[in-house]
């Protein structure tokens, strides 16, 4: 890193060589002297943050397209699913259940996706057992839920097919994506605000 930042400070001090003698060979007051020194100086130190954080400034651009779109921020770059962390501090994906299009939490600490009765009943899942109730235990408490089926799961460029879920009312509002949907791709990983899933050949 060392030679890097030597490569820069010559480079910052070949510039200001040369801004400093294009200003000598004008004949101009000082003060003009000195405004054009500090435009140019500015100028500078805008391509320098601009190149130097260029990460940060495509995470920032990713939350204000989502917030002026509405919609979770995900993306398919190649065969990849990348998604943003939204501003609650989660990671969301917008899926197809069955057809019916709704938006998951992705939460690697629950074995399983679950998904709530509204959502389950929208997209027809296929229920199994229901009589026989499934205790889950939950960061609200223990819950009962019933095993169902999720005939097609599209996110992005992935589908799935036959996905195991759970279904209870007690979900409220929100459907969560569990270790049994991060399972399906061949890796995925966490760095910073960006989540990148990688599907299996």
């Amino acid at each position: 890193m060392e030679g890097d930042d030597n490569a820069r400070l010559i480079y910052g001090l070949v510039m200001v060589m040369l801004l400093l003698g294009s200003l000598t060979a004008r004949r101009l007051p000082i003060q003009q002297y000195l405004k054009m020194f500090l435009a140019w100086t500015a100028i500078f130190a805008g391509f320098f943050v601009i190149f130097s954080f260029r990460p940060e400034m495509q995470m920032v651009w990713d939350r204000v397209a989502g917030e002026l779109t509405g919609a979770p921020r995900q993306s398919v770059e190649g065969d990849t699913l990348r998604l943003v962390r939204q501003d609650d501090g989660h990671f969301w994906v917008r899926a197809e259940l069955n057809g019916y299009t709704t938006d998951l939490m992705v939460d690697s600490g629950a074995t399983i996706t679950a998904i709530n009765g509204t959502s389950a009943r929208a997209a027809g899942l296929d229920m199994q057992g229901k009589d026989k109730a499934i205790e889950l235990q939950t960061a609200n408490g223990r819950i009962t839920a019933a095993a169902a089926i999720v005939r097609t799961l599209s996110v992005g460029n992935v589908e799935l097919s036959d996905h195991d879920v759970v279904v209870s009312d007690s979900f409220g509002d929100t459907n969560v994506v569990g270790m049994n949907f991060l399972d399906e791709f061949e890796s995925w990983n966490v760095t910073g605000d960006v989540m990148l899933l990688k599907p299996g050949q």
